[in-house]
């Protein structure tokens, strides 16, 4: 499948068909990372819950650490 990109106001975007949104079980509500390996733009869906897990927790280890973290950055 080709696509082409659409202007949607100063940004360029790329429409997905439901069947494949669907497919990925993606809708307008989902958030997503987007990434690049220089050659190709990977789009996945995150796992909010999952995400708020991992950011939670990173917070707390900056915390309980963060004398520890500056030192190593000096």
């Amino acid at each position: 499948m080709t696509k082409n990109l659409v202007s949607i106001g100063n940004s360029l975007g790329i429409i997905i068909e439901k069947p494949i949104l669907d497919l990925l079980g993606m809708s307008k509500e989902s958030v997503l990372e987007v990434s690049t390996d220089g050659q190709r733009l990977v789009i996945e869906r995150v796992d909010v819950d999952r995400h708020t897990r991992v950011k939670a927790l990173t917070r707390k280890v900056m915390e309980s650490h963060e004398k520890t973290f500056r030192k190593l950055a000096e």
